[in-house]
């Protein structure tokens, strides 16, 4: 297990560049298994879900490679489906939650997938039934194997059909519209999300071939068609990334300019920023965040306290609330966090406390921060990272803290983020992995 020694108090200067959306080039990678031609995808990053997700489609036959610094080229001619069945495809695809996408391209084109429980982050349940449903409203049917805990999927011909999601799952609806491709007929799904993310797969898919209206929208129609070709796609950057690194300017009082962000494609985040009264600039297609002495939370328009929740797209990803939370720490004023979707992400928050913070958690849902407006800074201390996003929090919080930090179970930061260290220690950080 490695950790990283963090020296806090250093001001980071200069341009960053946020990596390929984590996110959405897991489903893109498993929507290459939809054609036996070669797929090419740019701005692929680094990380460890990615790389696992990489390795898996090679062990499954799909022939995967590097034809540029983060540029791949897939082409799934010769799947093994019997290695789907091996105990070596259930113990790698389990602990890598991105893997529960493979299910509806592998249904779509070879009319049989299997998949275990899926793993991941330890940030709560994580419903698989509207991926099943959906999939299943196209003419699939599950099995349960005990013995193996995985699930069969099997279906002689799917059939488009008409669904309203039970909620608005990104993966899940990724899982339905990749089956939903290959489908007879016309398949229209309501409630469906529609984060950039999904608006990419659907952009991908029609280059490919596949015939998708209402993109960007929560009503999407697809048209079947009876097969896809190879395409070439270009991933977004990762706006949890972006979000990441205007938190982390703020908290450690830097001047930083974020490159390259895809501005458009950032929805409500800078704004939900500038609530926290941090100040930001658009610089065509850059954010700089300037250095600030001080930030002040905004109140409602009545005068009570501001709440900040996550929601589906349009509204503020789940993602970046654990880096809110962090920044709220050293504002001035206070904030009520509430996440909705995950019952255990703001547990790490007694780990801010222990550096100092003055946080109330209400319930697994809700934390209250009242800021120090930096008249407390926060203590170096010792702690572990307990998912992706938790992760990246606490790094934000040693970074700007008194003192020597350790963090430790570093890995569950690199799934997510691409060679963090590196990146951050040549703007001016101390951070140093052991």
């Amino acid at each position: 297990m490695a950790s990283f020694v963090i020296e806090g108090g250093h001001r980071l200067e200069g341009d960053i560049y946020p990596q390929g959306a984590k996110n959405e080039v897991l489903q893109i990678i498993c929507a290459t298994l939809l054609t036996a031609e070669e797929v090419t995808v740019h701005r692929v990053p680094d990380i460890l879900d990615v790389n696992n997700l990489i390795q898996l489609m090679r062990d499954m036959g799909s022939i995967v490679k590097k034809v540029g610094i983060d540029s791949y080229s897939f082409q799934a001619a010769n799947i093994d489906l019997n290695y789907l069945q091996s105990d070596e495809f259930v113990k790698r695809s389990a602990s890598l939650r991105g893997s529960i996408m493979l299910v509806g391209p592998m249904v779509a084109r070879f009319g049989k997938a299997f998949t275990p429980k899926p793993g991941g982050d330890k940030i709560g349940r994580r419903r698989l039934d509207t991926h099943f449903i959906g999939i299943q409203n196209l003419g699939a049917e599950f099995s349960y194997n005990g013995n193996q805990r995985t699930y069969e999927i099997t279906a002689n011909k799917l059939r488009g059909t008409y669904m309203l999601l039970d909620e608005a799952s990104v993966t899940g609806t990724a899982n339905i519209v990749m089956a939903a491709v290959l489908a007879e007929g016309t398949t229209t799904i309501y409630n469906a999300a529609c984060e950039p993310y999904i608006q990419q797969l659907c952009h991908m898919l029609n280059s490919m071939g596949a015939h998708i209206s209402g993109i960007a929208s929560n009503l999407l129609t697809i048209q079947g068609v009876k097969e896809l070709h190879g395409t070439e796609h270009t991933v977004l950057p990762d706006m949890i990334e972006v979000g990441s690194f205007i938190g982390m300017a703020a908290m450690t009082q830097s001047n930083l300019t974020i490159k390259n962000v895809s501005y458009e494609n950032l929805g409500i985040i800078p704004n939900s920023f500038s609530r926290l009264g941090i100040h930001l600039e658009q610089r065509g297609d850059d954010i700089f965040v300037p250095a600030q002495e001080s930030y002040q939370i905004e109140s409602f328009m009545d005068g009570s306290i501001m709440t900040i929740a996550d929601a589906p797209w349009p509204g503020l990803t789940p993602d970046l609330l654990s880096v809110m939370l962090v920044v709220a720490t050293q504002a001035k004023g206070s904030v009520l966090i509430h996440q909705k979707m995950f019952e255990s992400r703001l547990f790490f928050v007694d780990k801010l406390i222990d550096m100092g913070a003055q946080i109330i958690l209400c319930d697994p849902h809700r934390a209250v921060v009242i800021g120090h407006n930096r008249q407390m800074h926060l203590r170096g201390g010792n702690m572990t990272s307990p998912d992706i996003r938790a992760g990246i929090a606490l790094l934000i919080a040693a970074m700007s803290a008194d003192g020597i930090s350790r963090i430790h179970n570093i890995e569950q930061i690199d799934r997510g983020y691409q060679d963090i260290e590196g990146r951050l220690n040549a703007l001016g950080a101390r951070i140093t992995r052991i």
